[in-house]
């Protein structure tokens, strides 16, 4: 055999290599992505654009698509890509654009200042827990706790209404129930709250009030702020409430 005569080996080893340059090609083509043609409404707002500034500069879409997951959906509104990029060069675009950030801008300073106002009136509001002694406190928690008791079973069913004693409480229960019979008393806050629904940081607000609750019970009740922390924690408000 000369030196330049291939072997079965040498052979088997080119066929090889060809095919697994082949398969890659081909799995290379089938993870290309499609060039893409049109854009939908999302697509066009992740660019910076407006149903505004659609209806203005675009106008009617180029494309009607079903929904691919929910046949009686409206149809998916598609815009052809190349109208896209030329509306997007215009001066129309670049002055809605700037009109758009401006108004954004605006929008978000005037929500800041909502939010402000809401919590600097959480802060000012008076926070008064009743200062009780303790059998009395305890006689009114539970007593508290019956009618809750007595309530829920009207509305919940297979739920028996099973009088609160101080003899049945578990451990750690007669602390629950006073902070509950405490929380109670202050309706003011839950009026507060339900003034704020829907308004721009209520969130924020609902957590300020509710740590100046239970900071108040607290103070009040120094033998009731673990389970005023506790409930803070569960809430994910996490830090003590002093």
């Amino acid at each position: 055999m000369t030196t330049h005569e291939k072997t079965p080996t040498d052979r088997s080893e080119k066929q090889g290599g060809e095919q697994s340059e082949e398969r890659g090609r081909e799995q290379s083509r089938e993870h290309q992505q499609p060039t893409r043609t049109h854009l939908s409404a999302a697509g066009l707002r992740a660019r910076g654009w407006t149903p505004a500034m659609i209806r203005q500069l675009l106008g009617d879409p180029d494309l009607l698509r079903p929904h691919p997951h929910f046949r009686p959906a409206p149809q998916t509104r598609l815009y052809g890509i190349e109208r896209v990029e030329a509306a997007e060069h215009s001066e129309e675009f670049r002055g809605a654009s700037a009109a758009a950030a401006r108004r954004s801008a605006a929008a978000r300073a005037a929500a800041l200042r909502r939010r402000r106002e809401v919590l600097t009136r959480i802060a000012a509001e008076p926070i008064e827990v009743p200062r009780l002694a303790p059998d009395r406190l305890t006689a009114l928690a539970v007593e508290h706790r019956s009618r809750r008791n007595e309530e829920r079973a009207l509305w919940r069913r297979g739920h028996v209404a099973v009088p609160a004693t101080v003899e049945r409480a578990e451990p750690g229960a007669l602390d629950r129930w006073k902070v509950d019979y405490l929380r109670h008393r202050l309706t003011r806050c839950d009026e507060i709250l339900d003034e704020l629904y829907g308004r721009t940081g209520r969130a924020a607000a609902e957590e300020l009030l509710r740590r100046r609750i239970y900071a108040a019970i607290a103070q009040a009740y120094p033998d009731l702020a673990r389970e005023c922390e506790r409930r803070l924690r569960e809430r994910g408000y996490g830090s003590s409430p002093g």
